[in-house]
């Protein structure tokens, strides 16, 4: 059995000494050249009679050396299993210039390994009070949201001439001079509009036009700058700044209306399917029910991304840094230059943190994915692929299948179950912080959110 020795490098820096012995390695060398000498194939011998010393010397050193390495990568697998040192990845081979197996010379070698290991881990969430933002919604939100659903299930017609500011412009866009002249060659580009997003001087300008007619803008006097913005976008515009100060001609391609939907129990139905909506009155407080839902998960999220930071800046870790660039330099395909090395290790050395702050907390608090949690993920996966779209008669047994064939698929389970435990993770260290909760406007949420992203890019 191979003897291995232990002795430290380093901050969670081992070396490990890994020795064997002429007897642990040769019989199965023996053994493995004489298998060699039966079904060896060389020219002017039948297949078992190559004499042993010509396959000896032919092919001897080779199966020696891989024998001698073999015995010896046993050896520190052995090792690894028994003692169970928490370390990273695999071990890496030192330089062992003393190492040369010669099959004339069979005796003892010696062979050393780097090891890093992982480090004690302490965490302190149940000290931490974590701000809760709880955005308040207002019936101008659930009114919003209502006509939002009134137009989009709504029916669209094409009135005769711009009577609305819920009219809907299909409008080509030439670039022209201030009279509208457009020059040779010059292709327009087609752009669908709202009355609405132009500013409210200009509107005036469109009432009352018709199919294919014309005027003549400037982008800077027709809209203010978000919806300029939009415009120069479609207009494939957005980085010429001279664009706005130019001038356009514009034809009416489209006029269409949406007309929108009334509020009864047919539109209730088919704007909250399976929920038997049949009052107004039902309907707007189902409304405001999903928006509050759809915030509090927006809260949820900004509260996990919060935690994300505390847990990671927070966490007190020393790490074999040493280590762990030996190691990133040879992970890949291909060796890194070190230079590769510095600019990839912040960020590895990000993802090793947090690596190891959720293997401890899963690990701790025994936090598992069920194969039926699974399942279910992929079932609400395939369900809110189809939205509102009808599923057929109530049939389901196909879906079943389709999830069945999902849980084949070693990619999607991984993704699946990583999504899964991040979940749990984050639900378990919500729960381990004392929350304060305070009221918000969800522009001023959205505001913040902007900011607290900014400031970690």
């Amino acid at each position: 059995m191979a003897t291995v020795t232990r002795e430290n490098l380093g901050l969670l820096n081992d070396k490990l000494t890994v020795t064997i012995t002429r007897d642990e390695y040769f019989p199965a060398f023996e053994k493995t050249l004489k298998n060699y000498s039966k079904q060896a194939n060389i020219p002017g011998f039948r297949k078992g009679m190559v004499p042993a010393g010509m396959v000896k010397k032919m092919y001897g050193q080779g199966i020696f050396a891989e024998e001698v390495i073999r015995t010896i990568e046993k050896g520190l697998n052995d090792y690894l299993t028994a003692e169970q040192p928490d370390i990273f990845a695999q071990p890496l081979p030192l330089p062992n210039p003393e190492f040369r197996p010669s099959m004339d010379n069979p005796t003892d070698y010696t062979f050393s390994f780097e090891i890093g290991l992982k480090p004690a881990i302490e965490l302190g969430l149940n000290k931490l009070q974590a701000p809760y933002y709880r955005v308040k919604v207002t019936p101008e939100m659930t009114n919003e949201e209502a006509e939002r659903l009134q137009r989009r299930l709504g029916k669209l017609t094409e009135p005769e001439a711009v009577a609305s500011e819920e009219n809907v412009l299909n409008l080509l866009f030439e670039a022209s001079d201030a009279e509208g002249t457009v020059a040779e060659g010059i292709t327009g580009k087609e752009v669908s509009l709202l009355v609405k997003y132009f500013t409210e001087s200009f509107r005036p300008r469109l009432m009352g036009l018709q199919k294919d007619a014309t005027l003549v803008l400037q982008l800077n006097e027709a809209f203010e700058e978000k919806e300029r913005d939009w415009v120069l976008n479609d207009l494939g515009l957005k980085d010429d700044p001279a664009a706005g100060e130019g001038h356009f001609r514009v034809t009416l391609v489209k006029l269409g209306l949406v007309e929108k939907r009334e509020l009864d129990e047919a539109f209730f139905q088919e704007a909250l399917p399976g929920r038997n909506i049949q009052t107004e009155a039902e309907f707007r407080q189902a409304l405001e029910a999903d928006i509050q839902s759809y915030w509090d998960r927006q809260s949820s999220n900004q509260l996990h991304h919060h935690l994300y930071h505390v847990l990671l800046e927070q966490t007190p870790m020393e790490l074999p840094e040493a280590f762990l660039k030996k190691w990133l330099t040879t992970s890949g395909e291909k060796p890194k230059t070190p230079e590769q090395v510095d600019a990839e290790f912040p960020t590895f050395l990000n993802q090793l943190r947090w690596t190891l702050i959720t293997d401890k907390i899963v690990g701790d608090n025994q936090l598992q994915v069920s194969a039926e949690e699974l399942k279910g993920s992929f079932r609400q996966q395939v369900l809110s692929y189809f939205g509102s779209m009808s599923l057929g008669d109530g049939n389901l047994e196909w879906l079943d299948q389709y999830v069945d064939s999902l849980m084949k698929d070693e990619q999607q389970v991984d993704s699946t179950y990583r999504k899964l435990i991040t979940e749990k993770v984050f639900q378990w260290a919500e729960q381990q912080v004392g929350k304060e909760e305070k009221e918000i406007s969800a522009e001023e949420f959205i505001r913040m959110n902007e900011e607290h992203q900014h400031q970690h890019h």
